[in-house]
């Protein structure tokens, strides 16, 4: 869906904003990858961008360029009330409902700038001024390099602006599995490292500096790891314990999800993570073919996504949250076989 025209995005950026970009609650690599992407090209326009994330990230992900400049909401509120009273435009990115933004929903809603949603999830909320949505898409960093083009400015494009796009387009296509990427996504990519990013260090960076605590945690993941073999579903639980035990930080639990949906036969998955803090258990789910995981998260846990991954929520307890995927597993019988 695309509800912009990008000759009026043209003569929105032709003279200098204040510019916000904001990324989802709990960013992973494709929120803080496209945020900064976009973030270098609008700095290359002469324009003053600031990013506002809801929360804070994982430590993989701020080796990238320009991270030291993001303001966390959380530990920054006055400042960031401050550049969005000031701002000319705000550009929401990878996610298309407010509440996905967590506190800063409300700054959001407050503010008078007009929005630009630049996003690659399902049904899309009208809160934007100008909407730029593509379900297609496999990533949200991929849009921006999409966007940069159809602006053309694809003259602009370096190496700072490579790495922050490659990040957001590996992590969110599973290095390049899911089934939404495609010739073109790998033509991007061609183009980021003509333009001098070296992907073999940015995949290091981002998968291969896991602290012991984090490996030990994974191992407690795959032994929680159940399958439902009737039901050719799997899920895995964690603890607010176990979480602690490994001194949990954010970030460790990413990808766990994909090691019930690797299972022989397994074509849906879940992993529900406790957050005492929040008291409500964390839903991440995974599937294949036809399976639309993100109907499930939108309609039983607070949540949505993609057909084949999603993400949500429940005020339940864990052990009854597991016992709520029971049923609706039973439910979903006739499509898992």
């Amino acid at each position: 869906m695309l509800s912009l025209s990008f000759e009026t995005l043209k003569s929105l950026l032709k003279s200098p904003k204040n510019v916000v970009i904001v990324p989802h609650i709990n960013p992973d690599g494709d929120a803080i990858g496209s945020s900064l992407g976009l973030y270098h090209y609008l700095i290359q326009k002469g324009h003053s961008a600031t990013i506002v994330v809801p929360n804070d990230y994982p430590s993989f992900l701020k080796w990238l360029p320009g991270t030291k400049e993001v303001l966390n909401f959380e530990f920054d509120s006055f400042v960031v009330q401050n550049v969005f009273d000031n701002a000319d435009l705000v550009f929401t990115l990878d996610f298309n409902a407010l509440h996905r933004c967590g506190n800063l929903k409300s700054v959001l809603e407050a503010s008078t700038a007009p929005k630009i949603m630049i996003d690659h999830h399902q049904h899309p909320e009208a809160y934007a001024a100008y909407t730029y949505s593509d379900t297609d898409m496999g990533s949200t960093a991929e849009m921006i390099y999409h966007f940069m083009a159809q602006l053309g400015d694809l003259e602009l494009l370096n190496k700072d602006i490579g790495m922050a796009l490659y990040t957001g387009i590996m992590t969110d296509t599973a290095s390049f599995r899911f089934p939404k990427t495609t010739a073109t996504t790998h033509r991007v990519v061609a183009h980021l490292i003509e333009v001098g990013i070296t992907h073999s260090e940015i995949h290091s960076l981002v998968y291969d500096a896991n602290r012991f605590e984090r490996i030990q945690l994974v191992g407690i993941a795959l032994s929680n790891l159940r399958v439902l073999k009737p039901f050719n579903a799997a899920y895995i639980t964690l603890s607010q314990d176990e979480l602690d035990a490994c001194n949990y930080q954010k970030g460790d639990t990413e990808g766990l999800v994909n090691y019930g949906l690797s299972v022989i036969g397994v074509k849906l998955a879940a992993i529900f993570i406790e957050n005492s803090a929040d008291e409500i258990i964390k839903i991440s789910l995974r599937s294949k073919g036809a399976i639309d995981v993100n109907q499930i998260a939108r309609e039983h846990f607070n949540g949505g996504g993609h057909v084949n991954a999603a993400g949500g929520k429940s005020d339940l307890s864990l052990a009854a949250t597991v016992d709520l995927f029971k049923a609706l597993v039973v439910n979903l019988d006739s499509d898992l076989e």
